[in-house]
């Protein structure tokens, strides 16, 4: 065994350590023991060199006669930077309102990992999808800890599944009693939900077709979103499409303006959500309005489950496929040894499944109606789609179905990456480590994969703000790096769920597409709310044209087949 002394690149050699080399050792367990001894996440990134050069054997290394210097991905290591900003607010006017654009400006000024500080709240980000690999996994270096610098400090509950921290009893009884409800089969169980409330809807829009009017395109699909979130989750049927001007439903409504209020709370100093009045305490107050509403939900279920005389217990899978609902599944599933989920944990996941549902899925719905009447020709291509493929407004969707539509697939993933809803999956370190392009994060440290950075990066996607469904079908994208393109976060507290939403959007969105030409009325610039938890487009209005003709079945297609046959 022989001794060398090894430093990192960007510190003083004198800080050289003396580590123990194996000389009949490969280069690349070198490479493992070195990120080891330094906290490097990725060692494949590790690179040595002394005063002459590089150094790219373990002979070359142990012959050097001067400190061995470390870099990581050919970079010196250093700490993260980012701007300066002003006294007391930090970088909070160098951020928003525009927090997407500025981030992607700093991104490009400082570097794939920057800093901010925002009231005394500082917080990481990164544009990098390899470092987004490694800040979204649970590791010795990464898990979720939702501290004062995380974007979810203000709605933190340890009961409930997004908004808990990882390495508690309640997150794993939670990610094991959860995620058997949104399954590819407990999908397929609630499938027909989502295209009857589809055309529950259609009256409403037939109506406001009638009256020659637009309407605001985040706000009917909130109500559209909610209606289906509301049925499977509580089974509560919120009545929102009675008429063009029913109101959202109290739980749409307290929820919403939770989000807001945590933004508002989460981008500000801690001083600001301890005020004894205004946004903290409005959200300590908004967050017990929506409890109890939840609690009023749970017993009507119980309520409900006794009048019918159904068995109440059943196995987490079995419940999953004949419950009526999300609640009805978690009031009645129990594991290999007959435990169910404790009743005290139930409120605030069932909040958090029904708020998380809507909020994201209608946001992007309505990104995906923005996406059809501004990219020309692609509502055309999507009408014709269904046409080829025999869908109507009394199709019977299921998985396979809608599984089966290539170009819907890939318009959704384009939307996605363009205007993915969510920016803000924030993981936090257990210990300092040093991430891909040598940035060192201190202990404690809250660090965001800033998605819609990630989803444009130009170092990863060719024309990156060019809308391009086809794109998809490229070796390019094909071959992507795992976490270029993540709409649902990933890792251990990924999104559980992608699979509802994913189909849900499918056959919402064929549905009306199938039965309403949409068409913008007016070229004002999108504006979305710098203080909500999602990205949302506010001043979006349509018109909905109820259609009265059909493009003609593309020939060899199978509605043309079908229709030969015939």
């Amino acid at each position: 065994m022989a001794i060398q002394k090894f430093f990192l690149v960007g510190e003083d050699p004198k800080t050289a350590l003396d580590i123990e080399v194996n000389p009949s050792m490969e280069y690349k367990t070198l490479q493992s023991g070195i990120a080891t001894q330094y906290h490097i996440c990725e060692a494949k990134g590790i690179a040595f060199q002394n005063d002459e050069g590089p150094l790219d054997s373990v002979e070359s290394i142990l012959d050097s006669r001067s400190p061995v210097g470390i870099t990581v991905d050919g970079q010196a290591v250093k700490s993260p930077s980012g701007p300066e900003g002003f006294p007391f607010v930090g970088s909070f006017y160098e951020i928003f309102p525009d927090h997407l654009g500025n981030h992607a400006r700093l991104f490009r000024k400082y570097g794939s990992v920057i800093k901010t500080t925002n009231l005394g709240k500082t917080t990481y980000l990164t544009d990098s999808p390899e470092v987004a690999a490694h800040a979204l996994s649970e590791s010795i270096y990464f898990t979720k800890l939702i501290n004062s610098s995380h974007p979810l400090w203000g709605v933190k509950d340890n009961t409930a599944i997004f908004v808990n921290d990882t390495e508690t009893e309640n997150w794993r009884l939670a990610h094991k009693f959860l995620p058997p409800a949104l399954s590819p089969k407990a999908v397929r169980h609630y499938t027909p939900l989502m295209s009857s409330t589809a055309r529950a809807s259609f009256p409403v829009f037939d109506e406001l077709d009638q009256r020659g009017e637009a309407w605001s395109v985040y706000h009917y699909m909130l109500k559209l979103a909610s209606q289906t979130i509301g049925k499977l989750t509580l089974d509560l049927d919120l009545g929102q499409f009675s008429s063009p001007e029913a109101p959202l439903h109290p739980i749409v409504t307290s929820i919403a303006e939770y989000l807001h209020l945590n933004k508002r709370v989460t981008s500000r100093g801690e001083w600001y959500r301890y005020l004894p009045f205004g946004d903290g305490a409005k959200l300590r107050h908004v967050q017990q309005e929506v409890y109890s509403i939840i609690q009023s939900a749970m017993d009507d279920c119980k309520a409900t489950s006794l009048a019918s005389g159904e068995k109440t217990d059943l196995p987490i899978n079995d419940a999953a496929l004949s419950a009526r609902c999300v609640l009805d599944y978690i009031l009645r599933a129990v594991d290999e040894k007959g435990e169910k989920l404790p009743e005290e944990l139930v409120i605030g996941n069932m909040m958090i499944m029904t708020g998380a549902g809507f909020t994201t899925t209608s946001s992007l719905l309505s990104w995906l109606l923005y996406s059809l009447v501004t990219y020309e020709g692609n509502q055309d291509r999507l009408l014709q789609e269904l046409v080829d493929n025999g869908i109507t407004n009394s199709t019977i969707w299921d998985p396979d179905l809608a599984n089966t539509l290539p170009f819907l697939d890939k318009f959704i993933k384009e939307t996605q990456r363009l205007h993915n809803p969510s920016y803000q999956p924030g993981r936090t370190t257990k210990q300092e480590v040093i991430v891909p392009g040598g940035y060192r994060l201190p202990k404690d440290a809250v660090i965001i994969s800033a998605i819609h950075a990630i989803h444009t990066n130009p170092n990863v996607w060719s024309n990156p703000l060019r809308f391009d469904p086809d794109r998809w079908d490229t070796d390019e994208v094909k071959k992507r790096h795992r976490c270029a393109y993540i709409p649902f976060a990933t890792g251990p507290r990924g999104c559980i769920g992608f699979n509802f939403a994913l189909q849900e959007v499918k056959v919402i969105v064929s549905e009306l597409v199938y039965r309403y030409e949409f068409s913008r009325e007016d070229r004002d610039a999108i504006e979305y709310d710098p203080e909500f938890q999602l990205i949302r487009p506010l001043n979006l209005y349509l018109r909905a044209k109820r259609r009265t003709t059909w493009p003609e079945p593309t020939p060899g297609s199978k509605a043309a087949q079908v229709a030969a046959r015939l």
